[in-house]
C-alpha cells in the first residue's frame, strides 16, 4: 500500500515468485504513480488498485499492454514482459499513461478523445516533471505523437470517432493538442495550470466510477479555473473533421519544427520560461 496526501494506491504483483523481482516491480510502479501525483501531493483518486502481471511476449515493448478498469473499483492493469529489466521499464511510458487516466471520470465514447488525449498529453511531460525523462526529449516525444495524429486519414468529427478502426492516432493526439492548448492558456493568461485545475477537480468532484458527459466535465473544469476555456474549445474540437493546428501552441512555447525534429528557441524569455515551467515539478512533497 502506498499513501500520498491522504490517498492510497494498492500495488499487487500477481503470479511472480521471485521476491526480488516482486520488489523491483513494486518500486517501478510506485515511481510511475508518483510521477502522476497532483500539485497538492495526492493521487487523483482516494483509492485505486494496480495489478501487475508478467507475460511471455515477443512484443519489443517492456509493457505490451496496459488498461484502466472502472468496474467494482478503479484499477490499473499492467502486463509486463517477463524478461523486462528495470531500466527498460523506467524508460517506458505505458504505466504513466494509464495512471494519468485516474485524473478524469469515465467520459464515454463521445469523450474518448478527451480521455485518451489527456493521458497522451501527460505520458511524457509528467515523466519529465518527475526527472524520468529530459525535458527536450519529452517535447520531442509529444511532437512525434502529434505527427502520427496528423498522418491519420480518419475522417469525421472528432467526437464521433470513438474506437473506429484506423482512427486511434487522430483520437489520441488531437485530444492531446486540446489539453496542450488548455494548459498553455491557463498558464499564460489565468495564473494557474492544468495540473492545478485537475487537482481542484479531484478534491471536489472526481468519482472514478462515475460516467460524466464530456461537456459536463469541461464545464466543471471551467468553474474551477474561473474561465470558459474548456467548454468553448471542447465544442470546437469535438466537431473538428481535421487535425487541429499546433502553430499557436508551438509559437507560445518557442518550438519550431524541423524536418525530423524540433528546434527550441532560446531568445524569447517568456517562451523559455513557459516551456520550462511545463516540465518542472509543481508537486508539494
Amino acid at each position: 500500500m502506498r499513501h500520498a496526501g491522504g490517498t492510497r494506491l494498492l500495488i499487487d504483483v500477481i503470479g511472480v515468485q521471485d521476491p526480488a523481482r516482486v520488489t523491483m516491480l513494486q518500486n517501478w510502479v510506485e515511481e510511475a504513480a508518483r510521477a502522476t501525483r497532483l500539485p497538492s501531493g495526492r493521487y487523483p483518486l482516494e483509492s485505486a488498485t494496480v495489478e501487475v502481471r508478467e507475460i511471455a511476449s515477443r512484443d519489443p515493448s517492456p509493457v505490451p499492454w496496459g488498461q484502466t478498469n472502472r468496474r467494482d473499483g478503479v484499477s490499473v492493469q499492467l502486463y509486463v514482459r517477463s524478461d523486462a529489466t528495470l531500466e527498460q521499464l523506467r524508460a517506458d511510458w505505458t504505466a504513466v499513461h494509464e495512471f494519468a487516466h485516474l485524473a478524469h471520470p469515465y467520459l464515454g465514447e463521445r469523450g474518448r478523445w478527451m480521455a485518451e488525449g489527456l493521458a497522451s498529453y501527460h505520458q511524457n511531460l509528467l515523466r519529465a516533471r518527475a526527472g524520468l525523462l529530459p525535458p527536450e526529449d519529452a517535447w520531442r516525444r509529444l511532437d512525434a505523437g502529434f505527427r502520427r495524429g496528423e498522418a491519420s486519414r480518419a475522417t469525421g468529427a472528432l467526437a464521433t470517432l470513438g474506437r473506429r478502426r484506423g482512427a486511434t492516432m487522430r483520437v489520441y493526439w488531437a485530444g492531446a493538442a486540446y489539453w496542450l492548448e488548455m494548459d498553455l492558456a491557463l498558464r499564460r493568461d489565468h495564473g494557474t495550470s492544468l495540473p492545478k485545475v485537475l487537482d481542484g477537480y479531484a478534491r471536489c468532484c472526481l468519482d472514478g466510477l462515475a460516467h460524466v458527459e464530456p461537456e459536463a466535465f469541461a464545464r466543471e473544469l471551467d468553474r474551477i479555473a474561473g474561465t470558459d476555456l474548456f467548454a468553448r474549445r471542447h465544442r470546437d474540437y469535438a466537431s473538428m473533421d481535421a487535425f487541429p493546428s499546433l502553430d499557436a501552441s508551438y509559437r507560445a512555447l518557442g518550438i519550431e519544427r524541423e524536418r525530423d525534429g524540433l528546434r527550441f528557441v532560446q531568445d524569447d524569455p517568456r517562451a523559455v520560461d513557459l516551456r520550462h515551467a511545463m516540465t518542472a515539478s509543481d508537486t508539494t512533497e
